[in-house]
């Protein structure tokens, strides 16, 4: 059954909501500059990475595009190319945006996160936002129900690697905002790695494979 075109756009603030919830928290904060259980990302970095997610979205919701319009989330991750080269080295990690914007420390990232998720909500709740939305770094665009998709899986994946980098427990999302990245990681595993390797990953402990979405 087709996903309502509306159903990400009441999602996505929720979603972007709890990851502010995180990024504020003090053990963030605290452990700063120490590193992440994401390899050569500090914590700060990767709280970073997670509050552009908002960032990102209230910068690009209301921009016109012409780039290729893909058709769904899916495509989009089988394309992009930080998952057909695999995980960066520390020299790209180290020069990349994440580190970059830890260096001016938590409290502007809680500005910035704040003020970016103001703005998507509004954006959406006036119907500013873009039916198209581009992915300019990716050279295509996306429909704004599976870009938001895609800012979606960002987020609970990396709330995840923050809260374990952290010592904290990882949030809880709503079944509005974690089935369809549920739903999106199981396609992306299948893709990947075949149906039998998900069937027996999820029923047979024995036989259980690698199934990493990416």
């Amino acid at each position: 059954m087709p996903r309502p075109v509306d159903a990400l756009d009441a999602a996505f603030p929720i979603a972007a909501s709890i990851a502010l919830d995180l990024i504020r928290r003090p053990e963030v904060s605290e452990q700063w500059s120490s590193p992440s259980a994401l390899p050569h990302l500090s914590v700060g970095a990767l709280a970073c990475h997670l509050g552009r997610q908002a960032v990102r979205a209230a910068e690009l919701l209301p921009t016109p595009t012409d780039l290729l319009l893909l058709e769904a989330a899916d495509d989009h991750y089988e394309r992009a190319a930080w998952v057909t080269e695999g995980s960066p080295d520390e020299a790209s990690v180290a020069s990349g945006p994440d580190e970059a914007e830890a260096v001016r420390g938590p409290a502007d990232l809680h500005d910035r996160s704040a003020v970016a998720l103001r703005e998507v909500g509004d954006l959406l709740a006036r119907g500013a936002a873009r039916d198209v939305v581009p992915i300019p770094w990716q050279g295509w665009s996306l429909r704004r129900s599976e870009f938001l998709l895609t800012r979606q899986l960002e987020i609970v994946v990396h709330s995840d690697d923050l809260a374990v980098s952290v010592g904290v427990p990882t949030p809880t999302f709503p079944a509005e905002v974690f089935d369809p990245v549920r739903d999106l990681l199981v396609r992306l595993a299948v893709r990947r790695h075949g149906q039998s390797a998900l069937i027996s990953a999820l029923s047979r402990s024995e036989r259980a494979h690698d199934i990493s979405a990416f």
